[in-house]
């Protein structure tokens, strides 16, 4: 329990680190599908947490020009954590500087799937043809939509798997795996990662020049 009051305090200071270094688009995986296997307690401890970093957090997202998305489902989210998404959504819709997602309720697989059922439904309502679908266009029907791929997944506590996140927009990101749990992951932590990266060429499948 006490991890995740101390990750959702952390939040903060990487979004803020983030802009500093430069980045403008940050996704955090908060919740997903599989973690409703957990303790119901802590479920619950987790969405309280969630509750009132969004009820906290939405002034500060407003003043910082900083654009909050939540992805995932919503059927599963209580009334309150619903309303309290929409509030944050809403009143920062129009920031344009960074762009912050959180994902909730979510898995890759999923998204994979429900973008399929889209593009199906869109089909059968003679909205577009089998000619029109490609990989960019399959792209829009995903949760991040036409936002670029991320360029570094950072996969905190030494693990070394994706864990269902984001599958079809990591097809060319770069990994880095910290020996470090996520509430330990400070903002020098995170300008280690970029500069891990910025070291690093990207090829995206062509022949080292």
């Amino acid at each position: 329990m006490v991890g995740h009051n101390e990750g959702s305090k952390r939040i903060k200071e990487i979004v803020k680190e983030a802009k500093i270094q430069g980045v403008k688009i940050l996704t955090v995986f908060a919740f997903s599908t599989e973690n409703w296997n957990r303790p119901k307690s802590e479920i619950a401890a987790l969405f309280s947490y969630l509750n009132d970093f969004l009820k906290n957090y939405k002034d500060e997202l407003v003043k910082e020009n900083i654009k909050l998305k939540i992805i995932g489902k919503r059927d599963k989210l209580d009334g309150n954590t619903v309303k309290k998404i929409d509030e944050v959504e809403k009143a920062t819709s129009r920031n344009d500087s960074f762009i912050f997602n959180i994902a909730i309720d979510y898995g890759g697989r999923w998204d994979i799937v429900e973008a399929a059922k889209k593009i199906l439904v869109d089909f059968q309502n003679s909205k577009i043809t089998k000619e029109q679908v490609n990989e960019e266009f399959f792209k829009n029907y995903l949760e991040l939509g036409n936002l670029p791929d991320p360029e570094l997944l950072i996969r905190t506590s030494g693990e070394e798997r994706i864990s269902n996140f984001i599958l079809w927009n990591l097809a060319y990101t770069e990994f880095y795996f910290p020996n470090v749990c996520w509430p330990d992951f400070t903002k020098e932590e995170l300008a280690k990662a970029i500069d891990v990266y910025s070291k690093r060429e990207r090829r995206f499948g062509k022949v080292h020049g």
